[in-house]
């Protein structure tokens, strides 16, 4: 994101790329699932660069009020935790409820194989499916019933100004 705004005036990204391919799946998903590896105690720096462009160029076209996200991070052994904080920032400030799991939603292994070895792991993204499978069918259920999503108040922008 170069913080443009070409977005806002046009309904998607001035890049035409995988981002403006995504925001419509995105509109009309329930939910969202990030997967990322970690590299030095963090979230992929392209993983980010999508997620920035994504939820700025969809903040006024795409409704995101709860639509539930999932962060899932692979990581050899560290860094995990930060990992899934960087991405679950993007789900909590869009109104956006958080999936969890039994543990982290974290596997470990220093190849792709290895992660076949990482029983725990492998569990707990089966445990985090069923999560996610059942609090999207909550949240859809009680829109049915009561029509929609609850109102988000977005009136008040705080600014601090030296006058």
């Amino acid at each position: 994101c170069i913080a443009c705004n070409h977005c806002r005036e046009h309904g998607q990204c001035v890049f035409n790329d995988i981002v403006n391919e995504t925001a419509p799946k995105f509109a009309e998903a329930d939910g969202i699932v990030v997967g990322t590896p970690v590299y030095y105690a963090h979230a992929n720096g392209q993983a980010i660069a999508f997620l920035d462009r994504l939820f700025y160029s969809t903040m006024t076209t795409v409704d995101k009020t709860m639509k539930v996200g999932a962060a899932v991070i692979s990581s050899r052994r560290a860094g995990s935790t930060s990992a899934m904080d960087e991405i679950n920032k993007y789900f909590t400030i869009s109104s956006m409820p958080v999936v969890s799991s039994t543990y982290w939603n974290e596997v470990h292994g220093f190849k792709a194989a290895d992660v076949d070895n990482d029983l725990e792991g492998l569990q707990t993204m089966r445990n985090l499916g069923r999560n996610m499978a059942f609090l999207i069918k909550a949240i859809r259920s009680q829109k049915e019933a009561n029509g929609g999503v609850p109102e988000q108040e977005r009136r008040y922008f705080t600014s601090f100004f030296d006058d």
